[in-house]
């Protein structure tokens, strides 16, 4: 006989604000030390604290065969976002943090990363080819508008004409439009906006300090219209959740102008099926046993499958299902577009020409 699933429930009351309401233990970590809410200074509202990041070197590099690109750049790590749904979470446990609480509430700042990239750009090992701003984290989380980080890199990217991807879920991106429009004048610049669900009420609990819907679809509008191409990315989607959104996303980011469009399916490696059922149990206890069976049935029965090929997209029959609703969604709303192609015969070292030729 079948027995009922247990009782799942969650762990302490919400915090305002934030995507978890807990840490969970370091898995690279043998000890795992769980405060008492009166320990903390202050248990509602837990502070963010900001680190410097001592890395040596900024442009990082994949060859996942399911990523597009190779090369890129993450200012931060950990994100204030808060996004329950991360994927990124479990990289805060290689520097010795939690992946819940303390990934979005301890971020770590790569202060000289405009003069790192440089240094990079100049080296003669360097070979130009787009870079994505960030392939990890959000390089415009609120901190972002005072330090200023993503938009230094920026300029000097601009500086060596070489092509950028930016992707984001925040409206600051278009503080650097002055950047942005000069750069997509030849070609090297393109943005991704992420647009997980037209509905406040649900990005406010899904992902706490994000942009609001109608302020991402407003970035959208005036990057197109500063002639930035923009790519819609209906990521992550969550069957049960957000999937029944993806027609009027695409529709709405269409009329905003976006020209092409892609999605993903919601990830859920190591520490984040924990917080996520969590995040489940406290909003919607009554979808959580369907989210959780659809997300199995896509993921050969289980709650992640890191296979290539298919964790970006999931299998079975509910994948094929959001596959197509996303393709006919997609065709109706015009965004059939190929992707636009980044130059890379730009680039250029600044002062390197000159110096040649006072060389010779």
């Amino acid at each position: 006989m079948k027995q009922p699933p247990k009782e799942y429930k969650p762990a302490g009351p919400s915090i305002r604000g934030r995507g978890v309401a807990r840490n969970v233990p370091n898995r690279f970590e043998p000890l795992h030390v769980e405060l008492e809410p009166e320990e903390e200074a202050d248990p509602d509202r837990p502070p963010t604290r900001f680190l410097r990041d001592g890395a040596e070197t900024v442009i990082t590099r994949n060859d996942s065969p399911d990523i597009s690109f190779t090369a890129s750049l993450n200012p931060y790590r950990g994100c204030e976002h808060g996004c329950i749904y991360c994927y990124a979470r479990p990289t805060h446990e290689y520097l010795g943090f939690s992946a819940g609480l303390d990934f979005e509430s301890r971020i770590m700042v790569k202060e000289k990363a405009p003069e790192l990239l440089r240094q990079e750009l100049s080296a003669r090992k360097w070979k130009p080819e787009v870079l994505v701003m960030s392939g990890v984290t959000d390089p415009y989380q609120p901190v972002e508008k005072k330090l200023e980080i993503t938009r230094r890199c920026l300029q000097i990217l601009a500086e060596f004409r070489n092509p950028v991807a930016l992707i984001t879920k925040n409206h600051l991106v278009t503080r650097d439009i002055d950047i942005l429009a000069e750069m997509a004048g030849r070609q090297l610049a393109a943005v991704n906006i992420s647009v997980t669900s037209l509905k406040p009420e649900l990005t406010a609990i899904l992902e706490p300090r994000t942009s609001r819907p109608e302020l991402r679809l407003r970035a959208i509008q005036r990057l197109a219209e500063a002639g930035v191409p923009v790519n819609v990315m209906v990521a992550p989607i969550i069957p049960g959740i957000t999937d029944e959104e993806i027609p009027a996303i695409v529709k709405a980011a269409a009329e905003a102008g976006a020209r092409t469009a892609g999605f993903t399916m919601v990830r859920l490696p190591y520490a984040v099926a924990p917080l996520f059922e969590d995040w489940l149990a406290r909003h919607f206890p009554g979808k959580k046993e369907k989210v959780l069976d659809r997300i199995r049935g896509m993921r050969g029965g289980k709650l992640n499958d890191s296979t290539f090929g298919s964790r970006m997209r999931g299998e079975g029959i509910f994948a094929t299902q959001i596959h197509q609703l996303f393709k006919v969604s997609a065709r109706r709303a015009g965004l059939v577009h190929p992707s636009p192609e980044l130059r890379t015969d730009l680039f250029r070292v600044p002062g390197r020409s000159q110096q040649l030729t006072m060389d010779l």
